[in-house]
């Protein structure tokens, strides 16, 4: 156990940037690469749970090694390498939008006494909104770090944080003052 009631879940930084949205997606990762850095750095001294949660694509047998190297086959593996989990910290494959959605994350963090959950990663209109919905719901505390979260669309990713905030009660701030 952590001693710590927070936990960092950093979701879909594994990712091959050969769909539809990749370009402008690609654009915004640009820019939240150091915080997320700095975020999982800081996770790591602080002995706070630091968990990684990646769609799978549908490959239900494909392991965090695998999706590792298919991220760096693909498109924009400087987005990718940066942000590669170690393998000595919790990663999880996820199946849908949000990281709670057929994973043991609930589990896991209601095991360690986890009461905060801290969200960094893609999409931030997407996986990140789902994520943080499906935290408030499960009553943990959100909070959202804002210059770690990745839009493809700039508009509807300010929307989805106003959304969190209002509505789920996150805490928007930037990744250096979540922990």
């Amino acid at each position: 156990m952590s001693g710590t009631t927070t936990a960092v879940v950093v979701m879909d930084v594994l990712n091959t940037y050969d769909h539809e949205d990749a370009e402008a997606l690609a654009a915004n990762v640009e820019t939240t690469i150091d915080p997320i850095v700095r975020l999982i750095d800081k996770a790591r001294r602080a002995d706070v749970e630091l968990i990684f949660v990646n769609d799978n694509h549908g490959d239900f047998s494909a392991s965090r090694d695998d999706l590792v190297r298919r991220a760096l086959a693909g498109k924009r593996p400087d987005l990718v390498q940066p942000l590669v989990p170690p393998g000595n910290f919790a990663f999880l494959p996820k199946v849908r939008h949000s990281v709670f959605y057929g994973t043991p994350l609930e589990y896991a963090l209601n095991r360690e006494g986890i009461e905060t959950v801290v969200l960094a990663g893609q999409v931030t209109e997407q996986c990140v909104l789902y994520s943080a919905l499906d935290a408030y719901v499960r009553e943990f505390s959100v909070r959202v770090a804002v210059d770690a979260v990745a839009a493809i669309h700039d508009d509807l990713g300010e929307a989805a944080l106003r959304m969190m905030e209002r509505n789920m009660r996150a805490e928007l701030l930037p990744a250096g003052d979540c922990l």
